[in-house]
């Protein structure tokens, strides 16, 4: 196969671009880097499309691996022709390639193996000839014998249709002409094992959904419905048509004696074999799109999260909220530095509040806290009121903002942890997590698995391999899109960046503690283990903001530092002004001396072209300065308080298949149902939504004994 062509194809590009993405993957190149510095080799894909483009390749030579596999194995069998040859070629998937080669697939004891033990085949290849004045009783007489098990002629003609069934199932073609009806007419069908049994799946008691239409969060309901043993679940369709298919397959209308026996044989192939192995098939692609769609919106929300712009410059005070061990307290200057722990007991006697309110203003007031950062968890809304009602008496204006502690946990008990805390209890680990991933959301996540952080849906239902893979690769864009501080970066974070592994990233931090903070990106390749492949695809990544060369504090690549200075002299600036760092004005320069000539002038593409001008415009830019600043709040809400109508702010924490969940300052998130989201017909929330969007709504309906909170973003007043 000609990967090129076919992958031009599917993704809509030239082949030109196909085959340089291919040979640059082939030769070892991260995606980041692909995607960030050689533009011009495929026309300015994204990262994600060039990932995709990536799996996609991935699995076409795995096809092409068992087309070979099963042609070998075949040949082995000495059942291989040029037909069967030219129909392994011509196959476009691998159902294609096991249903050729399910009729020569070693079979277990089956009902068919049995039959022709008993020397029964002959007779079934003869009813299936269905040749004029052939008598199938008088002929199955021949086959009767006592030592084979084989009675009466009737049972010989049973063991002969065991056998038709066997070859029916094993057909390739009619399989392919089955799965589009099952596709097409097939409904999805749960009911309840026990109906007086109270579950969270009795909306799936008694329910049915057409298979082209059912949406993928509800196959991944009634998955864990029927894993959890709640639910029965199956495709129902009527059987007429798919009969009709293998009648006309089979009988040739010669020999009504033959076509009877042939239709029992046919019936027998469907029901039995057919039906439910072409359900399987058709459960397990719903099962495998509902899980890569989650898996797209986890990886959008994992996206978003990651990318939550830094609360810069600010004194973050960190707490663990918890009931009988007390709410854990962590107090970290600007830079995540350690200044303070202790435990406080806001949820205990009077009397240890008001000890804990005053442990907290003295804290606010020896470290100039700024912002106070609450976990969500257990006891959060309890803490959120006490903060509420504390920062009042501060004396100096000082907010708070509640977040997912979803994670911290996982992260204090970590070798990490241990490594960057040890002077600090496991607990007071949280603390610390929970203040500094206000801070900088990107560098404290990193440090935790993906599928931790707990903005997807269904994720512990997903394929471990595949969605690890997905978050990985969203973990790994987010960070190469932002860069690292080479100085500052803990080995988490370096680990994630463009061409490096945890030795060489266990390197760069030892590297970094015997000789101090390196002086320019050059200085990386002193590292031990890190070699010019390495340098290539990290050094653009990670920035120096230290150097003396501004250079190394931009996302420009350091195979580009020539045509960068050059660029800055063609566009007027002196050596003064290029030391200094300032060119603010670069852009409009660029565009005066015209952006095509300029491009040749330097023998770089205008993508390049761009990317620098837009680095050295803003040196040390960050793109999540970009994004939506998260919302502060300085009073709480309690259920309590909404009423129908209400309108209020919040902040969107997860978008899934059928609405978002919203914070609006409550213990409770809130749902914004897809039908509420706005006026216009969408398919999915995250077409107009997405983590970390501020959105004003409108309460519908509190329910405050089954704590749900129902909102509307329509009609709501843009004041």
């Amino acid at each position: 196969m000609d990967y090129s062509v076919t992958l031009s194809q599917l993704f809509d590009i030239k082949e030109e671009y196909a085959k340089n993405i291919i040979a640059l993957l082939d030769d070892g190149n991260t995606i980041p880097f692909i995607a960030r510095y050689r533009k011009e080799m495929h026309g300015s894909m994204d990262d994600q499309r060039i990932r995709e483009f990536s799996e996609k390749l991935e699995y076409l030579r795995g096809l092409d691996k068992r087309r070979e596999e099963i042609r070998g194995l075949i040949e082995a069998q000495q059942n291989l022709t040029e037909e069967i040859s030219a129909s392994l070629d011509k196959a476009q998937t691998l159902s294609e390639l096991e249903d050729i080669y399910r009729p020569f697939k070693p079979k277990r004891k089956t009902r068919a193996f049995v039959a022709k033990q008993r020397g029964l085949e002959p007779l079934a290849l003869e009813i299936i000839k269905q040749e004029k004045g052939f008598e199938p009783m008088e002929y199955a007489c021949r086959f009767v014998d006592s030592e084979k098990e084989v009675p009466t002629a009737q049972d010989a003609v049973k063991g002969a249709m065991d056998i038709i069934a066997e070859m029916l199932s094993d057909s390739a073609a009619i399989r392919k002409h089955l799965r589009p009806i099952f596709r097409k007419e097939g409904m999805l069908k749960a009911s309840a094992v026990d109906k007086e049994q109270e579950s969270v799946y009795t909306n799936y008691y008694d329910y049915s959904e057409p298979v082209k239409k059912i949406a993928g969060h509800r196959v991944l309901a009634v998955n864990r419905g029927e894993k959890e043993g709640f639910l029965k679940v199956g495709i129902s369709l009527d059987d007429e048509q798919p009969l009709n298919v293998i009648y006309r397959a089979l009988d040739k209308g010669t020999n009504p004696l033959c076509s009877d026996i042939l239709r029992e044989a046919g019936e027998d192939a469907y029901t039995r074999l057919i039906f439910p192995s072409i359900e399987r098939e058709i459960r397990s692609e719903l099962t495998e799109t509902a899980c890569e769609n989650a898996m797209k919106v986890f990886a959008s929300n994992l996206k978003q999260l990651l990318m939550q712009p830094p609360v810069k410059g600010k004194t973050v005070l960190g707490l663990d909220p918890g009931y009988r061990t007390g709410c854990k307290v962590a107090v970290v200057d600007d830079t995540g530095k350690v200044l303070d722990t202790t435990v406080i007991y806001p949820t205990h006697s009077e009397t240890k509040i008001a000890q804990s309110k005053r442990k907290l203003l003295e804290l606010i007031k020896k470290h100039n806290v700024d912002i106070i950062s609450i976990g969500n968890g257990t006891a959060s809304k309890e803490t959120e009121m006490f903060a509420a009602d504390a920062i009042k008496e501060a004396g100096r204006e000082v907010y708070y903002m509640v977040v997912s502690e979803a994670g911290a946990s996982v992260y204090s008990a970590s070798k990490l942890a241990a490594t960057e805390l040890p002077e600090l209890d496991l607990t007071l680990r949280s603390a610390v997590s929970i203040a500094r991933r206000l801070q900088d959301p990107l560098a404290e996540l990193v440090k935790i698995e993906p599928k931790a952080i707990g903005v997807g849906q269904y994720q512990h239902d997903m394929p471990k391999k595949r969605l690890e893979e997905t978050l990985d690769g969203v973990v790994e864009d987010c960070v190469n899109s932002v860069g690292a501080d080479l100085n500052t970066a803990s080995p988490a974070l370096l680990l994630r960046v463009s061409g490096l592994n945890s030795t060489v990233c266990n390197n760069i931090v030892a590297y970094r503690e015997e000789n101090g903070a390196f002086s320019s990106r050059a200085e990386l390749k002193k590292v031990p283990k890190l070699g010019p492949k390495a340098f290539e695809q990290c050094a653009g990544f990670l920035r120096v903001p230290e150097s003396r060369n501004p250079l190394d504090n931009t996302g420009v690549h350091p195979e580009s530092y020539a045509t960068a200075k050059e660029l800055l002299k063609t566009a007027g600036y002196t050596d003064e002004q290029i030391k200094s760092a300032k060119f603010s004005d670069l852009a409009q320069r660029v565009k005066q001396l015209g952006t095509k000539e300029l491009s040749q002038k330097l023998s770089i593409g205008l993508p390049t072209l761009d990317d620098i001008v837009k680095e050295l415009s803003k040196p040390g830019r960050d793109p999540r300065d970009e994004m939506p600043k998260p919302m502060l709040r300085s009073d709480v809400l309690d259920i309590k308080d909404l009423k129908e109508g209400m309108e209020l702010t919040g902040t969107v924490r997860n978008v899934i298949d059928f609405g978002a969940f919203v914070d609006i300052g409550v213990h409770q998130d809130g749902l914004v149902h897809i039908s509420q989201i706005c006026d216009k017909f969408i398919k999915h929330p995250s077409q107009v939504l997405k983590v970390g969007d501020i959105v004003k709504v409108k309460i519908i309906s509190v329910d405050i004994k089954k704590n749900r909170i129902s909102l509307s973003m329509r009609d709501v007043s843009s004041k």
